[in-house]
């Protein structure tokens, strides 16, 4: 599956971000992965994959991390949400819910 950018455009550092995440996609061939930039500062990111049932929320973040880990500091400071979910999770999470409808900010 590609990753996708479902607002907005890309900019150098959504393609860095971009770039570390198809390692992820390459070892986890059926995650949906989502990001795009909320504002000037502040990038957010969806994994939906099957794979993470049963891992506790700190092994979840274990695992995208040592994808992300190989960003910049800098790159990684605009890293502001990253949701990790199964496809079971979307319809009740409320990180979710304002992952696909949200909130205007202000920066």
């Amino acid at each position: 599956m590609a990753i996708n950018i479902p607002r907005g455009k890309t900019d150098p550092i959504i393609d860095k971000v971009i770039e570390a995440l198809e390692d992820y996609q390459k070892d986890h061939p059926q995650a949906e992965i989502d990001l795009y930039r909320q504002n000037s500062v502040s990038i957010r990111i969806r994994v939906i994959d099957e794979e993470l049932d049963g891992l506790t929320k700190p092994e979840r973040s274990q695992l995208i991390w040592k994808y992300l880990d190989k960003l910049s500091e800098d790159e990684q400071g605009d890293l502001s949400t990253i949701i990790l979910l199964t496809p079971g999770e979307t319809q009740k999470s409320l990180a979710n819910f304002e992952f696909e409808d949200p909130i205007p900010s202000e920066l």
